[in-house]
């Protein structure tokens, strides 16, 4: 798709990050960015970053050909209803509200638009997110694009929609699992002699090592532990206290009531 201009409705904390993430990747100019929203100050930081604040939604859509949906899901049906005119089979759609499904979201845009989901995460800014996409495609063109975007602002992978929910626990909100984590290990790093700064750099910097040692190499985590737990050793013994109060079965516990609020 040449000369593409993306809408970008809900300048909020996801529809803001994908802004950002998009002009720092390079796949669009500013100028090809048009934002609206309901608040002036959301408006106006984007207008910092010489990206078009539209005075409404249909302005935005009428001069797109992507159009993101980067509201809370409660208010999305009103959204689309409010452009459905504006929707015309050359345009792209693309919802990143949570739990609102493509068939529902096709009910009222119609059925003559490709329809996306996608799941980021707020990582999207740094153009370090694990997007997760569902589709229903017109063509392979608008998939291929969609697929191409979400790259540029990190990594995307496309899905079956029956794992949408599944994959809003185990990205979106595991962006604040391993914050959280992150938190106790530089705790953990004050209580044995470190600064809150220092124990925050070497946290940030080893758990970013950890990150690629997964990514690059491909190997179950199991197999990197292996190489730093020698037996008799300090790391196995940190290993097996975490176990013993809980470590992995909360984290799972955490995720399984993520997701069973999700479904309901």
């Amino acid at each position: 798709m040449k000369n593409k201009k993306i809408a970008i409705i809900g300048a909020g904390n996801m529809g803001s990050a994908i802004a950002v993430g998009l002009l720092k990747s390079g796949f669009v100019q500013a100028s090809d960015i048009l934002v609206s929203d309901p608040k002036e100050e959301n408006l106006n930081e984007m207008k910092a970053l010489g990206i078009t604040a539209c005075e409404n939604n249909n302005i935005a859509v009428q001069n797109a050909n992507v159009v993101i949906l980067a509201v809370k899901p409660h208010l999305i049906y009103d959204v689309i209803d409010d452009i459905e005119a504006d929707l015309t089979s050359d345009k792209i759609l693309i919802s990143v509200a949570a739990g609102v499904e493509i068939f529902e979201i096709e009910e009222i845009a119609g059925e003559n638009i490709s329809i996306f989901r996608a799941m980021p995460n707020t990582a999207i800014a740094l153009q370090e997110s694990l997007t997760c996409i569902s589709s229903k495609s017109k063509t392979p063109e608008h998939n291929a694009f969609v697929v191409e975007m979400f790259n540029k602002l990190g990594l995307a992978i496309e899905i079956p929609e029956e794992l949408m929910a599944a994959a809003t626990v185990l990205s979106s909100c595991g962006i604040a699992y391993a914050l959280r984590f992150m938190r106790a290990m530089m705790q953990g790093g004050i209580e044995i002699g470190f600064s809150a700064e220092m124990a925050q750099f070497i946290t940030a910097q080893t758990v970013k090592g950890a990150s690629k040692l997964i990514l690059q190499t491909g190997n179950n985590p199991e197999i990197e532990i292996d190489k730093v737990t020698t037996p008799g050793g300090i790391t196995i013994t940190g290993l097996n206290e975490m176990e013993l109060n809980g470590f992995s079965s909360s984290l799972i516990q955490g995720v399984l009531a993520s997701y069973k609020k999700i479904e309901n």
